[in-house]
């Protein structure tokens, strides 16, 4: 039962060591501040990580062509390994893959419309790569199989080329020159990185501006949905021995063709950041630890100072569970106000840099969807659960530590205590 008397010694107790009281509760606070601020900013650091990668699709794989590093079956070494026809009905036959999109590239291609122009990127593709890029349509529409089967002279662009191309006026429905051609604009796109400087044509109106020539630049390709890691590392393997038949070189030569794993990426990076979390646990409560010690440490002073008093208290007839319970009492008290102001005082801190942080990054993280930047750090919040989980924690910890020193007490013997300078 609540015993007011105990707890007006407990205060008084408190009182009367004003300097070793704030002290204790000071490093019980700093344990579990450090735990809430390391778990928020990792999460921070985590969520911005994560945003970046979901701008592309997680199951996006790419394949670029490079020169052979070995000689196979007679073919030196130093081939130059050019894509064309053959692959894309090579990868439009493996199973396993979603989408595939062949890509030529014209870099650096002069993009106008009136008085204003740019240099941009320019890409033929397939509409697939929407989903591989994961672009986001502002308005209008994307390149569709319509426009590939007629070669027609279309235009998705991105949101950097409207506002260099456009910057005055809705640019659906109108007219860009690209290089020598124009093309009409049905689409604009908001990305993210440095895909807002596309400017995305069909396919095959691009081989036709090229001469119909069959060679392209790279593919961008999806795995199926739902596929482990371990299945996309037999399909990277399986499209290596493929292709690898197909250009003649050693399935071993990583330096023929370059295939990249979305997936792989993805899950690597989440496993970094669990094993970041682990050590961020272990930091914060080592640091939690230290104050518990530090608290177990005051209690094993208060005993000796009075041990003379409780020595009197078990000679007028206290039980021994009466001293433990005072002696409990005080480092419950002292854990527990301290946890809570550390708590409080950890959330209030990380919502503030988050405030912060928004209002520094908003137009940044605005024109993420726009333009070319990555977030680096993104609501650095530690869940209140956890928090509150770890303060509860901290409370137990806290009456552990107070239980040894209490049970000492109780052990000591009234004619013993009497006798104690």
């Amino acid at each position: 039962m609540f015993d007011i008397d105990k707890w007006q010694e407990i205060i008084s107790t408190m009182r009367k060591n004003k300097l070793r009281t704030v002290l204790t509760a000071f490093s019980v606070a700093w344990g579990i501040f450090i735990l809430i601020v390391l778990l928020g900013s990792g999460n921070g650091l985590k969520n911005a990580v994560m945003t970046n990668f979901e701008r592309d699709a997680t199951n996006y794989m790419s394949i670029d062509g490079g020169r052979t590093s070995m000689e196979y079956n007679g073919l030196k070494k130093n081939r130059r390994i050019q894509f064309d026809n053959r692959d894309i009905d090579l990868l439009e036959n493996v199973d396993g893959l979603a989408t595939i999109s062949p890509i030529i590239s014209m870099w650096s291609s002069s993009v106008s419309n009136g008085a204003n122009y740019g240099s941009f990127s320019t890409r033929g593709v397939y509409p697939s790569i929407e989903v591989s890029e994961n672009l986001k349509i502002t308005s209008g529409r994307f390149i569709n199989d319509t426009d590939v089967r007629l070669k027609r002279k279309v235009a998705a662009i991105g949101t950097d080329v409207v506002k260099t191309v456009f910057p005055d006026s809705d640019p659906l429905g109108q007219y860009i020159k690209i290089n020598n051609s124009m093309f009409l604009v049905v689409g604009v796109y908001s990305d993210y990185q440095w895909d807002n400087r596309n400017v995305y044509i069909p396919f095959s109106t691009a081989r036709m501006l090229r001469g119909g020539r069959n060679e392209f630049s790279w593919v961008q390709m999806t795995s199926k949905p739902g596929n482990t890691i371990e299945q996309n590392q037999e399909l990277v393997n399986q499209i290596r021995k493929k292709m690898a038949a197909l250009h003649q070189f050693n399935p071993d030569d990583r330096s023929a063709v370059y295939i990249y794993d979305g997936l792989e990426d993805y899950q690597d990076t989440q496993k970094l950041f669990n094993g970041i979390s682990i050590f961020i646990w272990m930091i914060g409560i080592g640091t939690l630890i230290s104050g518990i010690v530090g608290v177990s440490n005051i209690m094993m002073i208060v005993v000796k100072e009075r041990t003379r008093e409780i020595g009197i208290r078990k000679a007028l007839g206290a039980r021994p569970g009466s001293v433990v319970s005072l002696v409990i009492s005080e480092a419950i008290t002292i854990t527990t106000i301290a946890g809570y102001f550390g708590m409080v005082f950890g959330v209030f801190v990380m919502e503030v840099v988050d405030y912060i942080n928004d209002q520094i990054v908003a137009d940044k993280l605005a024109a993420a969807n726009e333009a070319g930047n990555a977030v680096t750090f993104l609501n650095p919040n530690a869940d209140i659960g956890i928090a509150i989980g770890a303060t509860v924690l901290l409370v137990i910890c806290g009456t552990i530590a107070g239980l040894i020193p209490s049970l000492k007490a109780a052990r000591i013997k009234p004619i013993e205590a009497l006798r104690y300078e």
